[in-house]
């Protein structure tokens, strides 16, 4: 029997893990449910799915705007073996006595802190460890890629320690309007940034720091990194140690991606839904080797790399895949994650 799945809240996060959850073969999307009567919610009945009220306030808004409602918050979640709370960050926290409450499982996303469950989540650091749980956290989209990328060199035995600066989006594309970062460039207040130990509550034995600033643009995040390696190792070391792992891909400046917004266009010229990109994009082209010092730098999409990771979640809560690869493989074949967006060129020789 599929896993039944209820989403409280249907904004960036929620409505790319409602589509996902509607793809997967292994799972039912029961409905979600949300506050507002906009044109987000519009679009989800427009789309066939139930849409339900988190509150009575909002019940009553939804029917007076003429938004069909299918439940209250609490009949969503009876049908349901588990729920996405994909809420604006301080508000899911409020939330999981209710889920308590109504007996089902919850997994939430990077905004709440690693308090509220007690256990972080990306798939292919600690899957093992969510297995049977009744909550769990997936990290947030700066910290997933760490982990991601990190994470590739630590399993290879190549990383000592890293260093990083992550150039972060000043808000999503969708909000640029409300408010935002122009003509200017905002340092974080503390070093190390919050990423960093975030990564930590995934992968204890990282020796990882983190500096962020957030800066004028809505499309995605840049990170740089400055790695001691364990050893001295080839550039070819260290590329095949990420080739080997899942949810990477490789973008060179050869092939004319030189900025955000270059990889940004390709996710739309290739079809991607809402142009995503749930792999983290290293620049293949980038990336230097000296010695025991390596130095890289990648882009991370914050609206789409944590869906695949929400997915792994559902099933490793639910156990309906023990095996974190397993689990991995389905949601990467069905979303059509990749490992190269475009063919490595080969160059042409002359008779």
């Amino acid at each position: 029997m599929n896993v039944q799945v209820a989403i409280n809240g249907y904004g960036v996060i929620g409505k790319r893990v409602a589509d996902a959850v509607r793809a997967m073969p292994d799972m039912d999307l029961v409905g979600v449910a949300d506050v507002t009567t906009d044109w987000r919610v519009r679009t989800a009945t427009e789309r066939g799915i139930a849409v339900f009220a988190a509150t009575d306030e909002a019940g009553a808004a939804m029917v007076q705007a003429g938004v069909p409602v299918a439940g209250t918050l609490a009949e969503l979640l009876a049908q349901a073996d588990v729920v996405v709370d994909t809420t604006p960050k301080k508000v899911a926290a409020t939330n999981l006595e209710v889920y308590r409450a109504a007996g089902v499982k919850a997994v939430f996303q990077g905004g709440e802190s690693h308090a509220t469950t007690g256990h972080s989540f990306v798939a292919q650091a600690n899957y093992a460890t969510a297995l049977g749980r009744d909550t769990t956290r997936v990290v947030s989209c700066n910290t997933t890629s760490i982990v991601r990328v990190l994470g590739a060199l630590h399993d290879a035995g190549l990383l000592a320690r890293a260093r990083g600066v992550l150039i972060r989006r000043a808000t999503d594309p969708a909000q640029s309007h409300q408010r935002g970062i122009m003509n200017t460039v905002v340092p974080e207040g503390s070093i190390p940034s919050h990423q960093g130990p975030d990564a930590r509550t995934v992968l204890p034995e990282l020796d990882v720091v983190t500096m962020a600033a957030k800066a004028a643009h809505t499309q995605t995040h840049n990170h740089f990194w400055t790695l001691q390696l364990t050893r001295p190792a080839s550039r070819e070391e260290v590329l095949e140690a990420l080739r080997a792992a899942p949810r990477i891909a490789f973008i060179r400046m050869a092939d004319g991606l030189t900025a955000l917004n270059t990889t940004v266009e390709l996710m739309g010229d290739l079809g991607r839904p809402r142009g995503d990109m749930w792999e983290v994009a290293v620049w293949e082209d980038v990336l230097t080797v000296e010695g025991d010092e390596a130095y890289l730098t990648y882009q991370v999409n914050n609206e789409a790399i944590v869906i695949p990771e929400t997915i792994d979640a559902i099933r490793a809560l639910t156990q309906t895949i023990a095996d974190g690869a397993t689990s991995m493989a389905l949601t990467d074949e069905v979303l059509g994650m990749r490992r190269e967006f475009l063919p490595t060129p080969v160059p042409v020789t002359a008779d």
